[in-house]
């Protein structure tokens, strides 16, 4: 039986960081698992600039709310569904996640938790489990499922290659050239033929 884990952002809906970067005018916040693959220290430098500019979660989610999937992405996913299982995992956290989920058709989303003050203000956050992709496409092989995965991230590599296949979708040059034995592609329709060929 196969099961298909997609990343979230960069492969369906923009990169939320990103957005909201270019919302609030702070450019340190444009720097994603793109390009730290340490998500702790990644977390904690955002969750420092938040503090210093005074900003908290009802700021993010305003941006989060004129977000849109990319182009194709509603009608990809749509697609895979009808054929077979699909999971995201996601290193984002529900709280940025639920709006964009609706816009994609409420698919199955495991992704983790922000702590958040009274005030509003971004506290800190609750990993659902360490290495929380690889962890789970590890957990789901153990219950009978063959994985197939595909992510653009240096945070999407270890499920990419612990999957029977694995594909990067739209990723870096970096990634790309550090790893030349995953398949690439930048389209929906040839990353849906590559799944379709791991069935």
């Amino acid at each position: 039986m196969n099961i298909v884990c997609l990343d979230l952002e960069g492969v369906l809906v923009p990169e939320i960081w990103i957005a909201f970067s270019e919302a609030s005018g702070i450019p340190e916040l444009r720097r994603t698992t793109r390009d730290e693959p340490d998500y702790d220290k990644l977390m904690k430098w955002r969750l420092g600039i938040l503090k210093e500019h005074g900003l908290g979660l009802k700021d993010i989610q305003r941006t989060i709310a004129t977000v849109e999937p990319m182009p194709g992405a509603r009608e990809f996913l749509d697609t895979l569904r009808a054929e077979t299982q699909v999971l995201i995992l996601s290193d984002t956290f529900s709280q940025f996640a639920s709006p964009l989920m609706k816009k994609l058709g409420w698919p199955t989303l495991f992704c983790n938790e922000l702590e958040v003050a009274p005030d509003g203000s971004i506290s800190g956050y609750r990993i659902r489990v360490a290495q929380s992709k690889l962890t789970t496409v590890k957990a789901l092989q153990s219950i009978g499922f063959e994985t197939i995965a595909a992510g653009d991230s240096y945070n999407d590599l270890g499920m990419i290659q612990a999957s029977k296949a694995g594909i990067l979708f739209r990723s870096t040059d970096q990634i790309r050239k550090d790893h030349p034995e995953l398949p690439a592609c930048e389209s929906y329709e040839d990353l849906l033929a590559l799944i379709r060929k791991a069935y």
